[in-house]
């Protein structure tokens, strides 16, 4: 999915709560010429909108701003907004160049039905993404992983996941990714029957 947003400048002088009076939302933009950042602002409609679509760490989209003049790539990296009325504040971005190692989130897409639960087992997830490290024009949409040949007693860490070439994992190697487990044994209604007679 290409997303593409639009901001300008942000004028000299300027304050946060005028702007957002306007429909205005401050921004920023880091990354993309060294230590240097950029105060930008966009449209509050389009703010929502990005942010229904794209998620912090983890959507790639395509920035222009046209008054500077620069466009690339950049990452959402934070979003700061009313704690309960949960009206957008201010968003950052973060630009990413292609060689550049970028950190991110992204999703895992369990692929398949493993072994082990064909045969009753349990399969428990307990991570539902990943925090990885790659190249800005290697980033992937998801981590797959194939869980068809998982039998029961499998245990699969973080450390034992094939990421694509280039993409490497930042969360600790040991975190458990899932699980299948034995379903829970039925009670043995001869030994309940036994015991009844005792």
């Amino acid at each position: 999915m290409n997303i593409t947003v639009e901001c300008k400048t942000r004028p000299e002088g300027s304050k946060p709560r005028a702007l957002r009076r306007e429909g205005l939302i401050p921004a920023a933009l880091y990354g993309h010429n060294g230590a240097e950042s950029v105060s930008l602002i966009m449209d509050a409609k389009e703010a929502q909108i990005l942010l229904k679509k794209a998620a912090i760490n983890n959507t790639l989209v395509d920035l222009n701003i046209p008054d500077l003049p620069w466009k690339g790539k950049a990452l959402i990296r934070e979003v700061q907004a009313h704690p309960w009325k949960r009206n957008i504040h201010h968003l950052s971005f973060f630009s990413v160049s292609g060689d550049r190692k970028v950190g991110l989130v992204v999703p895992i897409e369990i692929v398949g039905e493993s072994a082990g639960v064909k045969l009753g087992g349990i399969f428990e997830q307990s991570l539902t993404e990943l925090n990885i490290s790659c190249s800005g024009d290697n980033i992937p949409e998801s981590i797959k992983i194939d869980v068809s040949n998982f039998e029961i007693g499998t245990n699969l860490s973080v450390g034992q996941v094939i990421f694509p070439e280039g993409v490497t994992a930042l969360d600790d190697a040991e975190q458990t990714v899932f699980s299948i487990s034995a379903p829970a044994k039925m009670t043995d209604t001869a030994t309940e029957g036994g015991e009844a007679l005792a």
